[in-house]
């Protein structure tokens, strides 16, 4: 009974069953056609997008790094003005600076014996 109604499938659509399968098998390879260039496709905006956001980064990178390197060579000036400062006030004013200091580690010694 079952051969008969694919006779009649067969006969009444004009097709036979081997047409069809041969159709859905012919849509199936596009269809997997499509997803593979849509994959393709997919990589190749990401590797894209990949390039552009680490080419950012390195920008961003040696900007940051000349920053930092601005910032060090400032931090050295005002190191070395400083250093000239403090020497040329100790050569100013000797007593006062023993003096100074003096006081400094007598205070020290205060808050270290509290303990």
């Amino acid at each position: 009974m079952a051969s008969s109604i694919l006779h009649s499938t067969r006969k009444r659509n004009g097709s036979s069953l081997h047409d069809v399968e041969a159709s859905i098998e012919d849509q199936i390879e596009s269809l997997r056609e499509e997803v593979a260039a849509f994959a393709k496709l997919i990589g190749n905006n990401g590797a894209k997008q990949g390039k552009k956001l680490r080419a950012r980064a390195e920008s961003g990178f040696d900007d940051l790094t000349v920053r930092g390197e601005e910032l060090l060579r400032d931090l050295q000036k005002g190191y070395t003005r400083g250093s000239r400062e403090v020497r040329r006030t100790v050569r100013q004013h000797p007593v006062a600076t023993v003096g100074a200091a003096a006081a400094f580690g007598l205070a020290i010694a205060l808050l270290l014996s509290r303990r």
